[in-house]
């Protein structure tokens, strides 16, 4: 499936729900939701977002998932059963995340901080450092583990799996993804 110019941009300001289940080991964090994302309904959704294909080579995942026109119920509990769960920095939908301020991004941190003490993931891995280092006021944060923890859990910052992120292959992700996934007990 594709989307129109004038069905995305109907979707800017939209949301789209958190996936959190019980037994959250490791919370992925995006930037915020893209216009195909709010389109689909299905976090990173855009077809040349690397996260799904990063999350299948670092074996988070068994196998691929393609949630470009939605994500099944299937594949929903396929993540929720290895303890993944995902949401956003900032909620509204834009075409770039360049489009969001310093005040909503720090506004989403505090939120996020909130929304972790309740969720009590093992780890969260926020993907974007330029996002991070506004948001949580770390000019100088650079990728990998952090020295600080979020609302008690183990903090990673990693590369935005965009496509428009030309810094990152699938493979660079994956091995990110994977460590972050050791650390949160994924892998047993």
């Amino acid at each position: 499936m594709s989307f129109t110019r004038t069905e995305l941009e109907a979707c800017r300001d939209q949301t789209v729900p958190d996936l959190i289940g019980p037994g959250l080991r490791l919370l992925f964090v995006g930037i915020n939701p893209g216009l195909w994302t709010a389109a689909a309904n299905a976090h990173f959704a855009h077809p040349g977002n690397r996260f799904y294909p990063a999350l299948h080579e670092a074996g988070i995942t068994a196998y691929r998932l393609e949630v470009s026109d939605g994500m099944a119920a299937s594949d929903r509990r396929h993540l929720l059963e290895r303890g993944i769960g995902i949401t956003n920095l900032v909620k509204r939908a834009t075409a770039r995340a360049d489009e969001l301020d310093r005040v909503e991004l720090v506004a989403g941190a505090r939120h996020l901080e909130a929304n972790v003490g309740v969720w009590r993931p093992k780890v969260v891995a926020l993907v974007g450092i330029g996002a991070y280092r506004l948001a949580f006021s770390s000019p100088k944060a650079v990728a990998g583990r952090q020295p600080d923890r979020l609302g008690g859990a183990d903090l990673f910052v990693l590369g935005n799996p965009s496509g428009l992120n030309a810094h990152e292959t699938v493979a660079t992700l994956a091995g990110s993804f994977r460590a972050a996934a050791q650390v949160a007990g994924v892998f047993g």
